[in-house]
C-alpha cells in the first residue's frame, strides 16, 4: 500500500526539481517547495520548530523543514548526493518527534533523490513504499 500523503509531496518535490533542475541553495528549494504543496492543497507548515527529547526529558529544539498534514516530516538537501549520515540524521528527527514518517529529499543531484523515513519505534503505522 502506498501512502497517498508522502507520493503527492514527491510528487511537488519533482516539479520543483524539473522546473529548477540543480545547483540552488537549499533555501530556494524549500521557497519553491512550499508554493507547490500550498497549489496542491497540502497542510503544512515550514521551518516548524519541534522539541527533542531524551527519555521524556526535553533537551533541545530543532527546526523541521516542513511539517505536512501533522503527520510528515519533510527534510531538504541540496547536496550533489545523499550520504547515510544525511539518511540517518532524518531517522533520527522521525524519531526524536515522533512521527511515523517522514522524508528526505534531495533537489542538489542531476536527478530528484528522495527516501521515505520510517519511525521503527512505533507501533505499525500502515505506511509502506
Amino acid at each position: 500500500m502506498r501512502d497517498e500523503l508522502t507520493y503527492r509531496i514527491i510528487g511537488c518535490a519533482m516539479k520543483v526539481h524539473s522546473t529548477l533542475g540543480n545547483g540552488f541553495q537549499e533555501v530556494v528549494y524549500q521557497r519553491c517547495l512550499a508554493i507547490e504543496m500550498e497549489r496542491a492543497g497540502l497542510d503544512f507548515g515550514r521551518e516548524v520548530e519541534q522539541t527533542i527529547y531524551y527519555d521524556g526529558i526535553v533537551v533541545g529544539t530543532r527546526r523541521a523543514d516542513f511539517i505536512v498534514a501533522n503527520r510528515v516530516v519533510v527534510e531538504l538537501k541540496a547536496l550533489t548526493s545523499l550520504d547515510e549520515v544525511h539518511i540517518a540524521q532524518s531517522k533520527n528527527y522521525v524519531v526524536a518527534y515522533g512521527f511515523a514518517i517522514g522524508l528526505l529529499i534531495n533537489f542538489g543531484a542531476r536527478s530528484l533523490e528522495y527516501r521515505r523515513i520510517f519511525n521503527d519505534k512505533l507501533p505499525e503505522s500502515g505506511f509502506s513504499g
